[in-house]
């Protein structure tokens, strides 16, 4: 039966997986994995170390290509297009936050926020300044990531998810390196400026304390998905 891409409200969601499937050196990674983010919404995926969750991660954000079943983008099957129009989709509709921050050395806070529109058209640096003031970092703004803390850096690289307004953001592990009070605080920010850029959120964690303050956790287990409440 075909995949129907509307949510549970009704409106079309702005990022859903039909029937992914994955498998490396004979070992299956993801199974027929199907998945529906609406706009505006935020998702848990929890599982343990070894369960899939950064394949899922990366063909979610169009960083690789599953080998069965679709991706599908602000309307747009990704798994369809050239790898150019595929890295332009990504670019303007999807916001990344990573475990390890992904931060370049030798750029200031500012210069890491601002990567994401290099390559977008005119840069939006009131938006940036913005950004950093509303995630505490202004004062920091000249800064290099060496000079910061864990937190510091997240709230950069959540910046930097947010450059160009995208449709969605997917953080994967976006705590894992942080004390249990940073992380409450980076949490927050995140699902602050989530609700009030309207973007959806799907965040990918093993840590369970991060469940009350999502729409819907689903777990990953053995390669399937398994929604609860």
């Amino acid at each position: 039966m075909p995949f129907e891409h509307t949510a549970v409200d009704g409106t079309d969601p702005v990022l859903a997986a039909e029937g992914v499937s994955v498998h490396r050196d004979g070992q299956r990674i993801l199974e027929e994995v199907t998945l529906s983010v609406p706009t505006g919404s935020r998702a848990l995926v929890r599982g343990p170390s070894g369960a899939g969750k950064t394949t899922l991660f990366s063909i979610l954000g169009l960083l690789d290509l599953p080998d069965s079943g679709r991706v599908v983008v602000d309307g747009t099957d990704a798994t369809t297009l050239s790898e150019r129009r595929r890295a332009r989709l990504r670019r303007d509709t999807i916001g990344f936050v990573f475990q390890d921050f992904q931060l370049i050395p030798d750029l200031t806070a500012r210069e890491n926020a601002l990567v994401p529109q290099t390559h977008s058209g005119p840069r939006d640096e009131a938006w940036i300044d913005e950004l950093l003031t509303r995630l505490g970092i202004a004062h920091q703004a000249d800064q290099y990531p060496a000079t910061l803390s864990g937190g510091e850096k997240q709230r950069v690289a959540i910046a930097r998810a947010l450059a160009n307004r995208p449709a969605v953001i997917l953080a994967d592990e976006p705590t894992g390196q942080l004390d249990p009070d940073t992380t409450a605080n980076v949490i927050e920010l995140l699902i602050g400026l989530h609700e009030s850029a309207e973007t959806a959120l799907v965040t990918i964690s093993h840590d369970p304390a991060l469940e009350s303050v999502f729409d819907r956790t689903v777990t990953l287990q053995d390669g399937r998905l398994h929604s609860h409440y």
